[in-house]
């Protein structure tokens, strides 16, 4: 069976490598089947081209993973208008964020045949082994289908225990020279940076967010090692980018993978996902020793109200004493703040552009995005329930249109007022950035000219 994975172009002008098919190709690979990919993000293929090349090559399925975004969304209709054109159609599924919460509206909408919901190493192979097979897919946890024009949706599977027995993503079936071209400011320009994960979900439940897994998996450090050392000796990555939501998950279990970074003698550097409430010394002076140079925390609000209604398990008085710890260990913090949760307002917003203001590095380009209520998380079915938006085909049709658009307003602003905050608040926050880029700008022209600095190498635009 000849199946092709699709990487989907999202407009960047360089990618991240796509962990989840990685994951997906190796178990497929490991099964034996023949896995192509169709790597679209790097060629920057128009749709039309992906219908020519199904025309004059043969496969038996494609598969394509997207997220719940409305970029995501309106990509992959013009995919699956491309797939659906196709002289030889392969049988279509779907996976990831995106479809898992409401596989009928996606199947109905993308015209694909499968979606596989949630965790999809398991479940692809049972899939595929009855479409070898020929025999119903009703047997098969964790999919949904269409049937005569009817979805039918199965049973969901039991999430995957031991995620060490997972082989690690296929990255030989990758474009590994273009991925790795992908790094962050923090590190030199000779420099090669690639994204794994430590494990899988998130023992946290933010109201705003939505994920596939319930609870927190994490990878036993050996794995984890070892990975890395591969993409050390094959593709000479020396900066790691921890792209899973939560490598912090909690104190203990972040000491013991940097005391064993350092027992290792990895020499790299690496950033993460963070919290906040675990940033304390003992933690992130190992982390710094282990070759952390960023983290990313989500504060996403200032107002301990509005932090016990997204259920984010903060307190102001730990964000502020972890962003002192995070900087106070040498390690530069990420800090993110959302608006628009329940109980936001002015004053709410205030906080955290003051947050942002005094905490501006130059680094990082800072502003404030509205929250989005994706199908799938709580905040999505308290709009349902409260009649602001009507199911996810309205979500993704009307409501979804930009990230920094409103899609929902959950405050008692109106939608002209909301807006108005954001503007006042994000001119203030560009305004800020931009001085500070300017000012170090400044600093080395006067360094160039009064102190002959040789190692100057140009006037350049920081992106």
């Amino acid at each position: 069976m000849r199946i092709l994975l699709i990487v989907y172009d999202n407009a960047s002008v360089l990618h991240s490598f796509p962990i989840g098919l990685g994951y997906i190709a190796a178990i497929l690979k490991k099964n034996g089947y023949n896995v192509e990919i169709y790597s679209q993000d790097k060629e920057h293929y128009p749709e039309d081209h992906l219908t020519q090349y199904l025309n004059e090559n043969k496969f038996d399925v494609v598969g394509v993973s997207f997220i719940a975004g409305y970029y995501q969304y309106r990509k992959m209709l013009s995919i699956s208008k491309a797939i659906n054109a196709s002289v030889n159609r392969p049988f279509y599924m779907v996976g990831g964020h995106g479809p898992t919460p409401d596989p009928i509206f996606f199947l109905k909408k993308l015209q694909a045949d499968a979606a596989v919901m949630g965790e999809g190493e398991e479940t692809v192979i049972e899939l595929l082994n009855c479409l070898s097979e020929k025999k119903s897919l009703t047997q098969v946890k964790g999919i949904a289908f269409r049937e005569d024009n009817t979805v039918i949706i199965n049973e969901r599977r039991h999430l995957i225990k031991d995620i060490d027995s997972i082989p690690f993503p296929a990255y030989e079936l990758f474009p590994m020279d273009y991925y790795r071209l992908k790094i962050p400011h923090y590190v030199g320009a000779n420099t090669f940076s690639f994204q794994i994960i430590s494990g899988r979900g998130c023992k946290f439940k933010c109201t705003f967010c939505y994920r596939m897994d319930q609870g927190f998996r994490p990878r036993c450090n050996e794995s984890i090692i070892e990975e890395i050392k591969l993409l050390k000796k094959n593709y000479r990555i020396t900066d790691i980018g921890f792209s899973d939501e939560l490598l912090m998950s909690s104190a203990e279990r972040t000491i013991s993978l940097c005391e064993d970074f350092i027992k290792a003698d990895l020499n790299i550097t690496w950033a993460c996902n963070g919290r906040l409430n675990y940033a304390r010394p003992e933690v992130l002076n190992v982390m710094k020793k282990a070759g952390c140079k960023f983290i990313n925390y989500g504060i996403e609000s200032m107002d301990n109200q509005v932090l016990k209604n997204m259920k984010k398990g903060l307190t102001v008085d730990q964000v502020l004493k972890g962003i002192e710890n995070t900087m106070e260990a040498e390690i530069t913090p990420n800090l993110n703040i959302i608006f628009g949760n329940i109980g936001d307002n002015r004053e709410t917003l205030e906080k955290g552009v003051e947050l942002l203001l005094k905490y501006e590095d130059g680094n990082t380009f800072r502003t404030i995005r509205p929250v989005t209520p994706y199908p799938g998380c709580p905040l999505f079915y308290h709009a349902i329930e409260k009649g602001l938006i009507k199911d996810c085909e309205d979500f993704y049709e009307n409501k979804h249109v930009n990230s920094d658009l409103l899609s929902v307003n959950f405050t008692d602003l109106t939608d002209d007022e909301f807006y108005q905050c954001l503007l006042e608040a994000n001119t203030k926050l560009i305004k800020n950035s931009y001085s500070k880029r300017m000012q170090v700008a400044l600093e080395q022209t006067q360094a160039l000219y009064l102190e002959r600095d040789a190692s100057f190498r140009g006037f350049r635009v920081n992106n």
